[in-house]
């Protein structure tokens, strides 16, 4: 297939901004392409909060549905592989899989979302989407306002300590990352969020945190602002500049979520911070419509 047809727009990554891009595309009646490994970043999750008309849902429900109505346009088609190159140019791009087919588009969307690094605790990441998480929004009303714990991994910690007293009575432990200056004490102390210095010899049982010291401090959850790169290396590959950000390392997009690269978009979390399903969404739908324009008007 990939060596007989050409497509509008290639949109690597079929979660929920690639889909949403592949939408937008869909309706303006173009012929496109979705690649998709599969791995959504949400896949640890039992449920997915915050998103109009489906909160509380499944994870895999909500893909599974979008994925349902998109297949219905006639003009999308949807293959199971790892996009692993991209090469050429506007109006010209290849794009290789991990099943060694290629497919030939216009327009690149890269929908490849981020990867996350969490800090060195022993018993964190096997619990990561279930009692540990990133973000208030999507996760902290569930915790029903019961003990809540942040774990620092530097100075971007503190603005979430600071943000969870709202969803319940908070405790940040430092853990031997992160020295609070006489500011950032005050600011917390002024939230009534408690301090913890004692560094963590590892996450038990649900959500309980065992200190050096012998200590047990039971939670309803644990939050940890966990470091973000793209979980692919096809927009390095392509050249697509990089930018910092607090939360860590993203594709540069303009305006109109095209990267430095012409001819190549990107959307969702790669692309964007803060990170939830409704952000990647209006995301995604603003990303598949720029491409769309370029299309149009070059």
């Amino acid at each position: 297939m990939g060596f007989f047809m050409k497509y509008g727009v290639i949109i690597i990554g079929g979660s929920y901004s690639g889909m949403s891009a592949a939408l937008q595309l869909a309706r303006a009646r173009q012929k496109i392409l979705v690649l998709d490994g599969g791995k959504r970043r949400n896949r640890f999750a039992d449920h997915s909060n915050g998103f109009l008309t489906q909160d509380g849902i499944a994870p895999d429900e909500i893909a599974r549905t979008a994925r349902q109505q998109l297949l219905a346009y006639p003009s999308v088609y949807w293959t199971d592989q790892m996009a692993t190159d991209i090469s050429g140019e506007k109006d010209h791009f290849t794009v290789s899989t991990d099943a060694s087919e290629r497919f030939h588009g216009k327009r690149i969307i890269l929908a490849i979302g981020v990867s996350d690094t969490l800090p060195d605790v022993k018993g964190l990441q096997e619990r990561w989407g279930q009692t540990v998480f990133h973000c208030p929004y999507c996760h902290g009303y569930e915790l029903g306002q019961k003990d809540i714990a942040v774990i620092a991994v530097g100075e971007n910690s503190v603005h979430q300590a600071l943000m969870l007293p709202d969803w319940g009575a908070t405790t940040f432990f430092t853990d031997g990352r992160l020295t609070l200056n006489d500011e950032m004490s005050a600011k917390l102390a002024h939230r009534g969020v408690e301090v913890e210095h004692t560094p963590i010899a590892r996450i038990t049982g649900s959500a309980d945190v065992y200190l050096t010291d012998g200590r047990t401090l039971s939670f309803a959850g644990i939050f940890v602002a966990s470091r973000n790169k793209p979980s692919t290396s096809l927009g390095e590959g392509l050249g697509c500049a990089i930018e910092e950000t607090p939360f860590g390392t993203q594709l540069q997009t303009d305006a109109n979520k095209e990267t430095s690269i012409p001819g190549v978009f990107a959307c969702g979390d790669v692309a964007r911070v803060p990170h939830s399903v409704a952000l990647a969404v209006a995301d995604g739908a603003w990303a598949g419509a720029s491409a769309h324009g370029t299309l149009i008007f070059g």
